[in-house]
C-alpha cells in the first residue's frame, strides 16, 4: 500500500526514504525536458541542493556526496524540484552547463536503445571522457 506525501510534515520528513536513507532522483533538462540521468540523494545532499541550487547527489559507489560537475565542470543549475504523490521519488529540472550530463561524454545517461534484441548506443559522444575528467 502506498503512502501519500503529507505536506504538513517538515519537507525532508515528508519524503519516503528507502532503507539506506536514499531517494531516487530523475534529472531532466529544463529547456528540452530530456531525461539526463537517474541518481540518488540522501537528506544531506537534498538539503545542499536546495540551499545552493546546484545538483548534489549521493554517490553509492563512493559513499559520499557528489556535487555534479565537481570534476568535469558540467554543473547542473537547479530550476525546480518536485516529488511524486507518494513522496518516494524526486524530479529535478536543471540547466545543464556544458551540455554533457553523462560520464561517457554524452548529453544524457539514457543513450542506449533496444535494436532488435540488443542494446545499441543511439546518441553520439560529444566529448571524450579523458578530456572531461582530468585530475
Amino acid at each position: 500500500m502506498s503512502h501519500d506525501l503529507d505536506p504538513s510534515l517538515p519537507w525532508l520528513d515528508a519524503l519516503h526514504w528507502d532503507a539506506d536513507g536514499l531517494i531516487p532522483v530523475i534529472t531532466q533538462e529544463a529547456g528540452s525536458g530530456r531525461v539526463l540521468t537517474l541518481a540518488w540523494m540522501n537528506r544531506e545532499s537534498l538539503a545542499e541542493t536546495v540551499r545552493c541550487r546546484r545538483a548534489v547527489y549521493w554517490s553509492r559507489s563512493r559513499q559520499r556526496l557528489w556535487r555534479k560537475g565537481e570534476e568535469s565542470g558540467h554543473v547542473q543549475h537547479v530550476r525546480d524540484i518536485r516529488t511524486d504523490c507518494d513522496g518516494d521519488a524526486l524530479l529535478l529540472s536543471v540547466e545543464q552547463e556544458g551540455g554533457i550530463a553523462c560520464h561517457t561524454g554524452r548529453e544524457s545517461c539514457f543513450f542506449f536503445r533496444v535494436e532488435g534484441e540488443q542494446w545499441a548506443a543511439a546518441d553520439p559522444v560529444l566529448k571524450d571522457p579523458k578530456d572531461i575528467y582530468v585530475k
